[in-house]
């Protein structure tokens, strides 16, 4: 029998009383790993009262004692990357060098969350009037929580307690239920570290367990990161019950490939940021813009994409590794037939991919379509696989025009040699992360993870400076100090008392 996936309540690890359970699938050969819980009503709401009790203690610790916290947390996430990425590789289906990089990334936020002291630092003005001072503060908001997507175990939740409890705050992680284990290993880690015990709880399930978060009055704020659908709901409904809530979204990121840049480089960027991760990853390139004559180049992007392989992440050859589960494998092939139907050129076609000793995995091989037009399902919709479509657009001013028409707005990308081209796209591309000579431009968490339009909702981002203020309330304070000697109110009120 599988194992059950723990609750992490007010310092314990236990069984959950639900009866209700999901199942735990390795994507490359489904197997149970493990049986996780869907979370009972009141288990959240034991949740949600010892995260209010620790959060009352922890936002009276120093700064100092946050931050050496963090310091302790991330020796640990060092000390132990090699033993978590097995279990995203294993939970997820990630080669093992993608997962490590999983690993890291979150680090690298755990690591910024060390410099807490001077982020939290607010502002003076002196003698704003004859007399008066005014300085702002930053305190923490109370009870925060999380909602995590499968592609990255350990990343995610990374972006979210870490610098949700540096600032004071106590936190409920719902990791995705498809790839809890990770999850559990970050917690036990970060309690070793010296978290006081309720400061971070852990809890799971699907959809009612999301909007039991979303509804809870003692929740202050809510980070999410999935699709847009999902996306807009926890947007609307955390706002509808006064919730800050930052939701990261879905995306279409586009990679423009003018004639005069460096023609290796640029393919091996496109087939990496493409087929990396099996294009489960919300920065993905998933649509290339030829321009001119760069739709000669199609022959020896095929060729690349045909050396891309996917396999098991004990194969230190495998590229990338499966998808994650059944339903998004036929959804893909489903997208896939539908592109052939809508006239598009598919020149590679990964979706009858087998791997050898591992035929019950979720496997599909790169794929490649040309000729693709705006509107075709296939470029209208988000794949999150192993799928690169090509466009083509007669200039720079084209491609930009047919870029900025998408609803969504992530990232994107150029790849030239002309500085003139490159300030033109910065400029003028509606999209938050961008990249030239760079196709998965996401930014080190001293910036902050900037998505636009249809790929984020919210007002303040994830991590980085913005990070610390969705995670902060701004206290301003007005002070006037009357001279003693003098007659005063205040003076006469000690008086009378």
């Amino acid at each position: 029998m599988a194992a059950h996936v723990p609750l992490l309540i007010n310092g314990r690890f236990i069984k959950s009383r639900s009866k209700q359970t999901l199942p735990v699938i390795n994507p490359t050969n489904q197997k149970i790993l493990a049986e996780v819980p869907l979370t009972t009503p009141a288990e959240i709401n034991a949740a949600v009262r010892g995260a209010q009790e620790a959060q009352r203690a922890w936002r009276e610790e120093s700064l100092p004692t946050r931050m050496r916290l963090m310091l302790e947390y991330q020796r640990l996430l060092k000390n132990n990357l090699l033993p978590l990425a097995k279990i995203v590789a294993e939970d997820n289906g990630k080669t093992l060098e993608d997962a490590k990089g999983d690993v890291f990334r979150g680090i690298e936020v755990v690591e910024f969350a060390c410099s807490l002291p001077t982020l939290m630092m607010g502002e003076t003005a002196e003698n704003v009037a004859k007399g008066v001072d005014t300085y702002s503060i930053r305190q923490p908001l109370g009870v925060c929580a999380g909602i995590c997507p499968f592609n990255f175990p350990v990343m995610i939740p990374l972006w979210m307690f870490p610098l949700a409890t540096a600032c004071g705050n106590a936190f409920i992680l719902k990791p995705s239920e498809q790839v809890p284990l990770a999850a559990i290993r970050l917690a036990e880690l970060f309690m070793q570290a010296g978290a006081p015990k309720g400061l971070l709880q852990v809890v799971h399930g699907g959809k009612e367990q999301v909007d039991a978060l979303l509804t809870h009055p003692d929740i202050r704020a809510l980070s999410f990161v999935g699709s847009v659908a999902v996306g807009r709901h926890v947007y609307e409904t955390g706002c509808r019950h006064h919730k800050r809530v930052n939701a990261l979204a879905g995306a279409k990121n586009h990679m423009i490939v003018m004639p005069d840049a460096d023609k290796n480089q640029t393919i091996n960027a496109l087939v990496g940021a493409s087929c990396g991760a099996a294009g489960q990853r919300c920065m993905a390139i998933s649509a290339a813009v030829l321009v001119g004559k760069t739709r000669q180049w199609l022959p020896d992007i095929t060729r690349a994409m045909k050396n891309a392989q996917p396999g098991p992440w004990k194969n230190p050859k495998a590229d990338f590794g499966p998808i994650i589960n059944k339903i998004s494998l036929e959804r893909i092939r489903y997208l896939i037939a539908e592109g052939k139907k809508s006239g598009a050129q598919c020149l590679l076609d990964g979706s009858k991919c087998k791997v050898t000793g591992y035929e019950k995995g979720n496997w599909l091989g790169p794929t490649l379509f040309a000729k693709v037009t705006p509107d075709m399902s296939i470029y209208k919709e988000e794949i999150f696989g192993p799928v690169l479509v090509t466009l083509e657009a007669p200039s720079l001013e084209a491609a930009i025009e047919l870029i900025n028409a998408d609803p969504r707005g992530n990232g994107a990308a150029i790849f030239t040699s002309s500085g003139a081209a490159a300030r033109r796209f910065q400029h003028e591309i509606e999209a938050g992360q961008v990249g030239i000579n760079v196709p998965i431009p996401v930014a080190l968490p001293f910036f902050s993870f900037t998505g636009w339009k249809d790929s984020f909702y919210g007002d303040l981002r994830t991590y980085g400076k913005q990070g610390v203020m969705f995670y902060t309330e701004t206290k301003t304070v007005t002070t006037r100090w009357l001279d003693s000697n003098k007659k005063t109110a205040a003076n006469m009120t000690i008086r009378l008392k």
